[in-house]
């Protein structure tokens, strides 16, 4: 497998995880509140699942690849808003650094 085929699998990983636990966590519940946009977790969820899964489809077919990779930079550039907006600190926004720039890599990467 290609570095950019395991970076695809290292980033579905991460979103199939997080986006399950926006789905059924309480704590993500919470943490959506403190976000200030509890209305958007179920949403969030669903298109990180989706997103994630799309990024495992498109290690075979590259329109997938374009569209979930772009789709979660979105996100995370979105993500790290909110977290400067309720000015969380650098560790705790790094997470979403790392993935919207893991993410905007493999974006880049699927358009050559």
């Amino acid at each position: 497998m290609s570095l950019n085929g395991i970076l695809a699998v290292v980033s579905s990983l991460c979103f199939l995880i997080y986006g399950t636990q926006c789905l059924i966590s309480s704590r993500m519940a919470s943490e959506f509140e403190r976000y200030g946009v509890p209305q958007l977790r179920q949403l969030t969820g669903l298109l990180e699942v989706l997103a994630g899964i799309g990024l495992l489809v498109g290690l075979r077919w590259p329109p997938a690849m374009t569209a979930s990779s772009g789709g979660l930079f979105l996100m995370m550039v979105a993500a790290l808003v909110v977290r400067v907006r309720i000015k969380d600190g650098i560790v705790q926004s790094l997470p979403a650094f790392g993935l919207m720039a893991l993410n905007g890599f493999l974006f880049v990467a699927s358009l050559r």
